[in-house]
């Protein structure tokens, strides 16, 4: 895999890694290692799967710089309206979430440095600065999130070499519930941190000279990275706490305070952690909106970067203390745009494809049509678990 493709494949993985890996351990350590091991990974191969559908539909239909394109060659354009519509809600959903967990970060870092900024100005300056790296196109997020991802590396590198000498197997092993109801509600949290799927056109189209094998390559190694990086982390907190510590903290910052209490380092160490997850979150989920914009409206990259902020800004500054209600919100576009709309124009691309009588060989999802039903059935599993 050439640099150009690993870049991508980090973008992957940059997207999903969001600051919500750090409350990952909060919801499933009362459940115990082995059955939060397993609903992680049926929650990585459904995504995944899901993931190269739309890959699969990216390619046959001949790509384009956003859904938008891929919707209307696939599903016309009653699908392209609908498409759209889940697109728009979600991108924006997530982006004022990370502009408002942004605003917090800039706020303390600022205030460290002597300057007293509004919460407004620091939400206004993140989305302007960053904005900008976003306009400049793909191939400088690719440049810039490859620094960005290996400085995260290093800080979890650091983290887990801090916990995992102090791991408890009795504390890995302990678990406070055995309700399967609850555990299927942490579902919508696990989903969500494998939100990647909106980067796959843009990456599709930055690509154009890479094999189908690539482009299936890419995909899978940028949502194994993810993976691998929670249960690691799940497995170094949950056996340096108790499960019965996990549970009562009423937020992230309190588990990272009762790390911290033991390991002096973990504060600084998972606070630039979070600020790194934060920000490459924010460019993938922007470079998709700002692409999407492209490819919708066709105007020049001025116009493109105005449409692509304006609404996710206003919806930060009017909901400053909603991030995990607005998280909330796009989980459950998430499980249609994710899911159902790929599954969609898989369905049609192959379609087409058989009524031809001349096929050039091109790239497809395995499993064929069990698979494909395994699919529907998990969308409908997180679509129950998102609503109970």
């Amino acid at each position: 895999m050439n640099l150009k493709l690993l870049g991508s494949s980090l973008i992957i993985a940059g997207t999903a890694l969001g600051a919500g890996m750090l409350a990952i351990p909060m919801v499933l350590s009362q459940f115990g290692l082995v059955w939060g091991t397993l609903l992680m990974l049926v929650i990585w191969l459904g995504t995944t799967y899901a993931a190269l559908l739309l890959l699969e539909a990216s390619i046959k239909s001949g790509g384009g710089l956003g859904m938008n394109s891929i919707a209307r060659k696939t599903l016309g354009k009653g699908g392209q309206l609908v498409t759209n519509g889940l697109l728009y809600a979600l991108l924006v959903c997530l982006l004022m979430a990370y502009i408002i967990g942004a605003g917090d970060l800039v706020k303390k870092l600022v205030a460290g440095m002597g300057l007293e900024l509004t919460m407004m100005q620091c939400q206004i300056a993140f989305t302007l600065i960053a904005g900008v790296i976003v306009a400049a196109g793909t191939s400088v997020i690719d440049k810039l999130n490859r620094a960005l991802f290996t400085i995260m590396v290093v800080m979890l590198a650091l983290t887990l070499m801090s916990l995992v000498p102090t791991i408890s197997i009795e504390n890995l092993m302990e678990a406070t519930s055995t309700s399967k109801i609850e555990l299927i509600k942490t579902s919508s949290v696990l989903f969500t941190s494998f939100g990647f799927m909106v980067v796959i056109p843009s990456l599709v189209s930055y690509n154009q000279e890479a094999t189908h094998k690539q482009l299936r390559n890419m995909v899978i190694i940028g949502s194994l990275i993810p993976l691998f990086s929670y249960l690691l982390w799940l497995y170094a907190a949950m056996g340096n706490l108790s499960s019965e510590q996990m549970v009562s903290f009423a937020n992230v910052s309190e588990l990272i305070a009762a790390l911290g209490a033991e390991h002096r380092m973990i504060n600084l160490v998972l606070s630039i952690f979070t600020g790194l997850a934060l920000l490459t979150s924010f460019l993938g989920v922007a470079m998709a909106l700002f692409d999407q914009n492209a490819d919708t409206f066709k105007q020049n990259r001025a116009v493109t970067y105005v449409l692509t902020f304006i609404f996710p800004l206003m919806g930060a500054l009017w909901a400053a203390d909603q991030f995990l209600s607005v998280l909330g919100y796009a989980g459950i576009i998430l499980v249609f745009l994710a899911i159902f709309v790929p599954m969609a124009m898989t369905m049609k691309v192959r379609k087409v494809q058989k009524n031809q009588e001349a096929v050039a060989e091109t790239y497809q999802a395995g499993g064929g049509q069990i698979a494909m039903a395994m699919s529907f059935l998990f969308g409908c599993f997180l679509l129950t678990a998102e609503l109970i």
